[in-house]
Order: C-alpha cells, then sequence, then structure tokens
C-alpha cells in the first residue's frame, strides 16, 4: 500500500503505517529485534516512557533528514519516520545503556525470588539474566516497605516495585473509580492507597496480570506453587461481566489459578472480571480449549510442551521470514 512507509530495523525493514511506533513496528518484524518494555502497554493508553528499557538508537531520521538522532531514544514513544533506520541490539551503546537502566531498576528490588510468586513470569528477571551486572555499585541502604492489603484478593508488596505505573493506568481506563496511585515523590514514591483495603471493584484483579514484577500478588494463589510447576489451560465461560476467556493454572486435577491470556509480548489479550479470576476455580465451571500455547523459551514450558516452534515472524510475509531467520543466525552477536 502507497500509504505505508519503511523503517529499517537492525538492518530488517519493514513496512508500517504513519504513526506506529518504533517498538511497534520492531514487534512486527519480531524475535531479538523487539526493545524489552517493562512500563510499555499496548492495551493502556498513555503508557510508556518511563521505565527507558526500550532505548534505541536512531541512525537514520529520515530520507528527508537523514541526520541521527542525537541522543537514545524511548522505542515506545518514538514514531517512525519513511526512511529511518533504528539501531537496537547491533549498537554497543544500547547495550551499554540498557545494562546500566537494568542496574538502576534493580537497586532497591529485592533479592527475593526464590519465594515470589512472580519467579517464572518475571520480565525483570529476564531483564536482569539479558542484560544485568554481576553484582551492584549500590553501597547505601535500600528503600523497604511494609506489605500492605489493598483489597481482599490483592496484596502490594511495594519494596519490589519499579514505578512502571501499569496498575494506575489499567485502574484508570477498565474500572468505574480508580481509588490508588503514586503518592510521593523521588525516592519516596510508592504505589498507595490512603486506606487500606480500599479496592473494591469487579476488574480490580487486572492489576495483578498488568504487573511487571512481583509487586501485585494474587493471595489467593500466594505461596501455593511455583509457576513451571503448574500447567496453563486455555478455556471459557458464558460470562456476563467480561469475554469470559482465560487461561486456567493446574496443579493436578486443581485449578490453582486463573489468570487472562496473553500475548507473545506478555501482555493481556482481553481483561477479564474478579468473578472468573477468583471464584470460578472449578474445572465443571469452564470449556475447556486446551493447552496454552507457551513460549520454549519459558521456564513454564520445561516438560510440559514441545519445544520445536517456528521462528517468531510474520507467517505470511517470507523476506521477513527469510530476514528474521538470517538475524537469528548471526556469527556476531553483541
Amino acid at each position: 500500500m502507497s500509504d505505508l512507509i519503511k523503517v529499517t530495523i537492525d538492518g530488517i525493514t519493514v513496512d508500517v503505517a504513519p504513526g506506529t511506533s518504533i517498538l511497534n513496528a520492531a514487534r512486527q518484524i519480531g524475535g531479538e529485534i523487539v526493545p524489552p518494555a517493562m512500563c510499555y502497554y499496548s492495551k493502556l493508553e498513555g503508557s510508556g516512557g518511563k521505565c527507558r528499557t526500550c532505548l534505541v538508537k536512531v541512525s537514520k531520521g529520515s530520507e528527508k533528514d537523514p541526520r541521527p538522532m542525537p541522543k537514545l531514544v524511548a522505542s515506545c514513544r518514538t514514531g517512525v519516520m519513511d526512511g529511518m533506520e533504528v539501531q537496537n541490539i547491533t549498537s554497543p551503546e544500547v547495550v551499554e545503556a540498557r545494562k546500566g537502566v537494568v542496574e538502576m531498576l534493580l537497586i532497591n528490588h529485592p533479592l527475593d525470588c526464590p519465594v515470589c510468586d512472580q519467579a517464572g513470569e518475571c520480565h525483570l528477571q529476564d531483564l536482569g539474566y539479558e542484560h544485568g551486572l554481576s553484582s551492584t555499585r549500590y553501597e547505601f541502604e535500600r528503600r523497604t516497605f511494609d506489605r500492605i492489603d489493598i483489597g481482599d484478593k490483592i496484596q502490594l508488596h511495594m519494596t519490589r516495585c519499579i514505578l512502571c505505573y501499569r496498575c494506575v493506568f489499567t485502574a484508570d481506563q477498565i474500572t468505574n473509580q480508580r481509588v490508588h496511585g503514586v503518592l510521593g515523590r523521588g525516592d519516596a514514591a510508592e504505589i498507595s492507597t490512603y486506606i487500606e483495603k480500599a479496592i473494591d471493584n469487579d476488574f480490580s484483579g487486572n492489576v495483578i496480570d498488568v504487573c511487571p514484577v512481583g509487586a501485585l500478588t494474587d493471595k489467593t494463589f500466594r505461596f501455593k506453587n511455583r509457576v513451571w510447576f503448574t500447567k496453563p489451560v486455555d478455556a471459557h465461560r458464558d460470562c456476563p461481566t467480561c469475554s469470559g476467556k482465560v487461561t486456567l493454572w493446574y496443579k493436578g486435577e486443581d485449578v490453582i489459578r486463573v489468570t487472562a491470556r496473553k500475548d507473545q509480548f506478555g501482555e493481556v489479550e482481553e481483561f477479564i472480571c474478579n468473578t472468573c479470576r477468583f471464584d470460578q476455580k472449578k474445572t465443571s465451571d469452564w470449556v475447556i480449549e486446551g493447552p496454552r500455547a507457551i513460549s520454549n523459551q519459558s521456564v513454564i514450558s520445561s516438560n510440559h510442551y514441545d519445544t520445536l516452534k517456528p521462528l517468531p515472524v510474520i507467517k505470511t510475509n517470507l523476506q521477513l521470514q527469510q530476514s528474521n531467520k538470517d538475524q537469528f543466525e548471526r556469527a556476531t552477536k553483541l
């Protein structure tokens, strides 16, 4: 189509619609070309631009103005231009900057992965493994908060929070009344409510799904099991409040938790109500569709699913398939 514009990311060219961000253009290519994102969420308007993990280098602004951008930019908030050239994993400057961002995110984050319910699904774990340093240079006392209940089903462990604002946007956009937000500034900033146990609406449980770390956890699932010992199964029910499309997490024959379905980028496909999430935990409540497709790079797929999956590219575009395959097979990797 003539109204599409061309953008090249790490040597791979893709046609996208005007107004597309660099991050979403990279997602159309797929694979390692996609920058990590801890705060951006495509389903939430206004999200992005806070965590800085998606920084990229624009080596060519456009065909009309080929000058490079003077600084690294957040790919989730920067729109593409026709002829733009972007470097992500092919830029040593980006790789080094991402290490620094991860180090900052981990400054106050506790090393409690062995007891954290988010372990195995935590995006910060993935970032730390891929870009983190073996030790920290931070020598001061870490910021700590007491655990609080912000509802009868949700516990907030603010010490783990990275202030991505996802839960605030979720409550603001899919519920009638938001009662929690960011209090304080700087090092004293925290996600909280003025009164504990104040969150009470039918979609409040979605803040658990959008949290990229273990700051917001499901009290009904807390400490029950490690996620890689469970088996995710897609199911649906006739729900008058939401779509009723969920993922059931089985331990043996028991459903130990219910979550919304997530796409390959860890984002919720459709938000679900609290009735589906907390009150329907019997197999007889659901129509079972089959095992959930899990990435073979996830620890959840261990001993559960076939690992021979096609490369994550646009299946209908042969040129992109070949380009992405060539990118995966590069001999030199930063």
